[in-house]
């Protein structure tokens, strides 16, 4: 958290908060909403791919997220105006991307284990399938571990080789670190593929060029211990489940970061130089599969049923709390909820008998229903827990404020076109009267006249890179009056000159798609 360019502060109920710095004004934002953000730009990529408008998504999650979690993401949809689709465990479209559940129909049961080590994450599942059936034998992982650390490690290194060189420390400069972090990003990513990559950063810090180059095994020096902690999580989940590692049948990579050569071959040596399958790109194994609904959630083994008999006597009403997790003492899982059941009547100790129906739904979430099988009152149980969830005028005002910053990003596209036109448009127009084709046709008058046209064209431009995009069109138009007339006369008293002849066609346009310096959209 030292090394990113922006502050996590604890909110209401010890929910983390985002703080970062939009248009001078501090703003706070929840991680529903950023992930809502998120959303929001892969749903305008796709609508300007398809030319259509998407009103749903598919969501896949780790398996091991919680309620909470899961209802955070369906939030972060309802932001954007999103319906989430059920939302899909990662380990199973795994598995359907690379066809495994069909080998397994084909060869019986079959053990899958999937490692999964993305940017900021790192999970690896067992997953046993037998006749269409997925099972999660076993889970494991660290939520704060991932190519991020990775990243960290190579910007800690050449923060104190900056710090040792130049004796300059740039940590106090969230721009310079942000700067630093993205090209050694872009190193780690080289060295997947080469033996060395450079780092060059022009200015970095205080009119410093930093210029340093790393090998794949000093990468791998700086992270060992990250890659060796990997393994131990890989054998933990091998432990949970008794299972050999010789009775595994596919080793399944996800995640870019298993594209790093030292991973991979601590992975093959673990299982025995086993082949491992990564011939899907594994940025894309879950969006290869999202769109197959979570089927196997509907079919068989998606309930569990379970008989209680009430051991008190004459009590009209049964109570039982409902927890989440894995450990051996109550009070150190987490509560859901409470089950309730009312109007039961009177009866005699261990005679009412109150069936109880655990029903994971298509979103992975948790629904019970009970039952008096005495009576056949039944009663459906909405599980209400609140902790780390959005209430509902929470969405609604986060649906509001997305709006707002989507008009805002508009307006502001907006101008950034309407800037780079005038900028493109004056910086032609200067080359083109420069080139000895054009200058000599023109009139001392003319040329003088131009000249001055563009030289306070490009002084506005630069006193006011945060006008407004009409007051850019404004001042182009300005910039067009004066230039275009001249040069087409210029045009026309050349033709004239030659009888009609054509223009050069190697003379330089004039207009906005002409020679000149190619002006890239910038923020």
């Amino acid at each position: 958290m030292k090394l990113w360019p922006f502050k996590v502060i604890p909110g209401s109920g010890d929910k983390p908060i985002i703080i970062v710095n939009y248009k001078g004004e501090e703003k706070q934002f929840a991680a529903e909403e950023i992930s809502s953000m998120v959303l929001t730009k892969m749903r305008e990529i796709a609508e300007a791919y398809l030319s259509s408008s998407i009103k749903n998504a598919v969501v896949t999650v780790p398996t091991y997220f919680n309620d909470s979690q899961r209802h955070a993401m369906k939030d972060a949809g309802i932001i954007v105006g999103l319906n989430v689709m059920p939302i899909i465990n990662e380990p199973t479209t795994v598995v359907i991307a690379y066809g495994l559940d069909k080998k397994a129909r084909s060869f019986g049961e079959k053990n899958v284990f999937i490692f999964d080590l993305d940017r900021g994450t790192f999970d690896v599942s067992l997953l046993k399938i037998e006749e269409g059936i997925f099972e999660v034998k076993a889970t494991a992982g660290d939520t704060h571990l991932g190519g991020e650390d990775f990243d960290n490690r190579m910007v800690n290194h050449f923060v104190q080789e900056c710090k040792r060189k130049n004796k300059k420390d740039i940590r106090g400069n969230p721009r310079a670190l942000r700067r630093l972090r993205t090209a050694c990003e872009r190193a780690k990513r080289t060295l997947s593929s080469t033996a060395q990559a450079t780092i060059e950063i022009d200015s970095l810090y205080e009119g410093i060029d930093f210029y340093m180059s790393i090998t794949r095994a000093q990468f791998e020096k700086l992270n060992m211990d990250l890659f060796r902690k990997c393994m131990e999580l890989v054998e933990k989940c091998l432990r949970d489940t008794k299972m050999d590692k010789s009775i595994v049948h596919d080793v399944v990579l996800v995640g870019g970061s298993t594209r790093i050569p030292k991973v991979q071959q601590f992975l093959q040596d673990f299982f025995n130089e086993k082949e491992l399958c990564k011939s899907i790109n594994p940025d894309e194994v879950f969006a290869y599969v999202t769109v197959v609904q979570a089927a196997i959630l509907s079919g068989e083994g998606n309930e569990k049923l379970q008989d209680f008999w009430m051991s008190p006597q004459f009590h009209l009403a049964w109570k039982s709390p409902v927890y989440e997790g894995e450990r051996t003492r109550t009070r150190d899982n987490n509560l859901l909820g409470k089950l309730e059941l009312s109007g039961i009547p009177p009866a005699h100790r261990g005679v009412p008998q109150i069936n109880v129906c655990f029903d994971i739904d298509a979103n992975g979430i948790l629904n019970i229903s009970t039952e008096d099988k005495t009576t056949g009152q039944k009663n459906k149980i909405t599980i209400t827990n609140d902790k780390g969830k959005l209430s509902k005028e929470e969405i609604e005002k986060m649906v509001q404020e997305a709006e707002k910053y989507k008009s805002e990003h508009e307006e502001h596209e907006k101008k950034v076109e309407a800037k780079n036109a005038h900028e493109n448009y004056a910086y032609n127009m200067r080359n083109t009267i420069k080139d000895d084709k054009i200058s000599s046709k023109l009139s001392a008058a003319d040329k003088k006249k131009i000249q001055d046209a563009i030289e306070e064209a490009i002084q506005w431009l630069d006193g006011n890179q945060l006008a407004e995009a009409d007051e850019f069109e404004d001042k182009m138009k300005e910039l067009e009056d004066i230039c275009n007339p001249i040069i087409t006369k210029m045009y026309q008293g050349a033709s004239g000159d030659m009888g009609g002849g054509s223009i050069d066609e190697d003379a330089p346009a004039t207009g906005r798609s002409g020679a000149g310096p190619k002006i890239e959209k910038v923020d």
